[in-house]
């Protein structure tokens, strides 16, 4: 079961980092068709955030598909984010930890290697479509 986690620092809001993270634990294949969620109870008590912040999450989630309610029994994966590309994320996580621990040898902290990872990303995403 996926265990959700909030970024005050991010600048995003909480509900969007709940929606982020089910969508990103779906392309990854962490959950799949018919995985239960956390209740709306649990994420709250563990995340001490209002219980609106979650209903709202699930219901956008719900909107697009990707999760369905039980009433009295839970919310519950529909469809997975998963594609053929799945069998290329174990080498591409393996040189992705060695980068990591590279940057970490080379001084950079979590903030900075965030950064760099990030505008590189941004630069090449707009390189590759100009």
């Amino acid at each position: 079961m996926i265990e959700f986690s909030l970024d005050g620092r991010s600048g995003v809001s909480p509900y969007l980092q709940v929606v982020q993270q089910v969508r990103h634990a779906l392309r990854l294949g962490l959950l799949s068709q018919g995985d239960q969620l956390p209740t709306v109870k649990d994420v709250v008590a563990r995340l001490a955030i209002n219980p609106n912040t979650v209903l709202k999450a699930y219901r956008e989630l719900e909107r697009d598909g990707l999760v369905a309610a039980r009433p009295g029994v839970g919310t519950f994966v529909t469809r997975s984010l998963t594609d053929a590309s799945l069998a290329a994320h174990q080498p591409l996580r393996q040189d992705l930890r060695r980068w990591l621990a590279k940057a970490r040898r080379a001084g950079l902290d979590e903030e900075s290697i965030q950064a760099l990872f990030m505008s590189t990303f941004r630069a090449a995403v707009r390189q590759d479509i100009a």
